[in-house]
This record gives structure tokens, sequence and C-alpha cells, in this order.
């Protein structure tokens, strides 16, 4: 694993067990890579309670509790989404912090309005819920790594 996400996840691990919070992630583009990383550091079992990989719609809507309305209107990659995948497994791992990860890491699959490397991130807290995303460049391994980095970047941030 990239020191630097390593960095990132001791750094996170050791605020969450200070603070005594827990995590969740509901990933999609990044196929299970953020719970790799949030994983990757011991003790992570203090805080860390789980994840899902929701590829499918189906799966975001039955699991996740994203609005079919939602996926209809906005589609898997988009803010809206992002915040309900984030929302849904905190609420369903009943964990104080959820993250969620949904873009096009390519290298096919992109759209015109949805280039490949489009990634939307949600994080969600006992305060606040927000999305944002990433026009990642490279291969699809480096926009699944980049995503992971960014998002635990923007956790860090919001945690000091």
């Amino acid at each position: 694993m990239d020191q630097e996400l390593i960095t990132f996840s001791s750094q996170i691990g050791q605020i969450l067990k200070e603070k005594n919070l827990t995590i969740s992630v509901a990933e999609s583009c990044t196929g299970g890579l953020l719970s790799h990383v949030l994983t990757g550091v011991s003790g992570a079992s203090d805080y860390f309670i789980g994840g899902v990989v929701a590829y499918s719609n189906h799966i975001k809507e039955r699991i996740l509790g994203v609005k079919h309305q939602t996926l209809l209107n906005h589609g898997a990659v988009s803010e809206e989404t992002a915040l309900e995948m984030a929302s849904g497994i905190k609420e369903k791992f009943g964990t104080d912090i959820g993250l969620s990860t949904t873009g096009i890491a390519g290298p096919t699959g992109g759209t015109p309005t949805k280039p490949v490397g489009l990634v939307w991130m949600g994080i969600s807290t006992p305060e606040d819920s927000w999305a944002f995303n990433q026009h990642f460049k490279g291969s699809r391994t480096d926009v699944q790594a980049l995503s992971v980095l960014e998002i635990l970047s923007m956790l860090l941030e919001n945690l000091k």
C-alpha cells in the first residue's frame, strides 16, 4: 500500500479512537480500496465497522437506501447519489461517519457530461453531510487510488 495512504489511514484512525467515533464506507468505483486502506493499520477494528461495495444500482437502492428516483434523475455518478450512499451506510451500519465513492474509473464508461475520471465522494458525519467531486487523470488504478487519497484527505481535514 502507498505510504501516503497508510499515513492518512493511521492519522484518521488515531483521531477516530481519540474521539470514540466509528466509520463505515459505501464504495462503487473504488471497489473496496477505501475499506482496504482504512483497515490497513493495526487497531482498525476499534473504529471501522464495515463497508459495502455497491457496483449495481440495485444494491445502491436495496442495501444503501439510495432512492430509485435519485438514480433515474441524476444517475449513479452524481452529488445526490454520493450523499445518499454516505448517509445510507452510516444509518445502515449505525456508525458516526459514513463515506462514499461513486464514479467512472475507466478506461471505458465515460460520456461527454460524465467523463472517465469523474468521481463523486460523500461524507456524512453527526453534524453534516456533503459531497464533492474531482476529475482525476490516469489509469483505472490511478483514479481509484486518487479517489481514496482525496476522500481521506477531506475526512482528515474535517476531523481535526
